[in-house]
Parts: structure tokens; C-alpha cells; sequence
């Protein structure tokens, strides 16, 4: 395969991933019965939910399209400390957020009180725990991907689009990582939500966005 059609391809595989990446804006217009503004994504995903089947399809195949498209990255030339760094810390985001859609949480707590008592008290499913691990491993690929491959764009005169707007996004997504993570502290401590659920969705919602960004500069880079 030519070294344009190997980036075409990782370029496409990675618009795809971003795209199923956003399913869960699908709750605008589908009733799920979760509120946005206090919940968690997976949430949307959980087992008892009633449109869980199709949260976890669309994760787990945003994850292998984001998996597959940064090993495809990996085949093109001109390899350099940030751009390996970079890909392989996408790849981990794929590999984590597919399996996070097969590790999916029993029931909602931050909408269920019952679900969150069980939570405490350890009766829920092992998987709770796992979905933990594996989300927090996707997020620190994502977040090590963001920062390796802006810098690589501007440090190696690449991808212009990324080099352009790149310092912007990780600006936005370290704020919003934030928030997150002070709002989960500040739930798991028993002191409210903290608008949980929208902070984590500007989370995710910034990834999908730098994704794009990323899928665009990457196909338009001339050899």
C-alpha cells in the first residue's frame, strides 16, 4: 500500500472513531431518562438502561476505529519521538475504550440512590470496579495523546490544522479533565454532583473534536 492511501486510511479510521465517539449526543433527541447535567456518560451504557445495547455497540467500535487507525499511523514514515509517543498513547485510548463497552456498570448511582448505596456498600458487580480502571486508562491515553501529538505537529512543522488549534484544545481539555475529576471527588465524598455529567460531557465531547482535527490534518499532509 502507497504511503498516501496508508494515511487515508488511518485519516478515515480516525474520523469514524470520532464520530461513534459522540453517540452519546443521541440523548438530545432520544429520551434515555438520565439527566446530561449530573450523570455519567456510561451511564447511558449501563445494563439496566434501556438503550445500554446501544451505547456500548457505538463505544466499542469507536474504540477499534480509533485502535486500528493510530496502528495504521504507526506504518507511515518518518517515525519521531513525539509521533510514536503520540500514536501509541491513541492506541491505548482505543484498546481501553473497547473494552470499557464490555465492562459496562450494573445500574446508574449518580440517578439511582438504591444503585449508589450498593455501590458503597460493595454489592454491585466487579465490572463497576473494572469499568473504573478502564475508563480511567482511556482517559489517560486520550489526554497523553492530545498533548504528544499537538506538540509533534508544532515541533515538526506537520499537521497544520493540529498545529493551529491543537494548544487550544489541550487547554480546554485539561480545564474540563478538572472539573470532571473535582466533581467525581466531590460525589464520591457525598457533596453533590457538581454538574458531573456536563463536565465529563465537554470532556469527551473535546477528545471527538481534536480527533477530527487530527483525522483532517492528517489527511491533507503532504509527504
Amino acid at each position: 500500500m502507497s504511503r498516501s492511501r496508508v494515511r487515508q486510511a488511518a485519516a478515515l479510521l480516525l474520523l469514524l472513531g470520532a464520530l461513534a465517539y459522540t453517540a452519546w449526543v443521541l440523548e438530545v433527541v432520544v429520551r434515555t431518562g438520565l439527566d446530561p447535567v449530573r450523570t455519567y456518560v456510561s451511564e447511558l451504557a449501563a445494563a439496566d438502561q434501556p438503550l445500554g445495547g446501544l451505547f456500548r455497540a457505538t463505544d466499542l467500535a469507536a474504540g477499534l476505529l480509533v485502535l486500528a487507525g493510530a496502528l495504521v499511523a504507526l506504518l507511515l514514515p518518518g517515525r519521531r519521538p513525539w509521533t510514536v509517543t503520540g500514536w501509541l498513547a491513541l492506541a491505548l485510548f482505543g484498546a481501553a475504550t473497547a473494552l470499557d463497552s464490555r465492562l459496562p456498570l450494573s445500574c446508574a448511582p449518580t440517578a439511582d440512590p438504591e444503585c449508589a448505596a450498593r455501590e458503597t456498600a460493595g454489592l454491585v458487580p466487579a465490572t463497576h470496579t473494572a469499568h473504573t480502571v478502564s475508563s480511567g486508562l482511556a482517559m489517560a491515553g486520550a489526554l497523553a495523546a492530545v498533548i504528544a501529538l499537538t506538540i509533534a505537529a508544532r515541533r515538526y512543522g506537520i499537521w497544520r490544522p493540529l498545529a493551529r488549534t491543537g494548544p487550544l484544545l489541550v487547554a480546554l481539555e485539561l480545564a474540563a479533565t478538572v472539573w470532571t475529576l473535582a466533581a467525581v471527588a466531590a460525589f464520591e465524598a457525598g457533596r453533590g454532583t457538581f454538574s458531573l455529567g456536563a463536565g465529563q460531557r465537554l470532556q469527551v465531547l473535546l477528545v471527538a473534536v481534536w480527533l477530527g482535527v487530527l483525522a483532517v490534518s492528517v489527511a491533507r499532509e503532504r509527504a
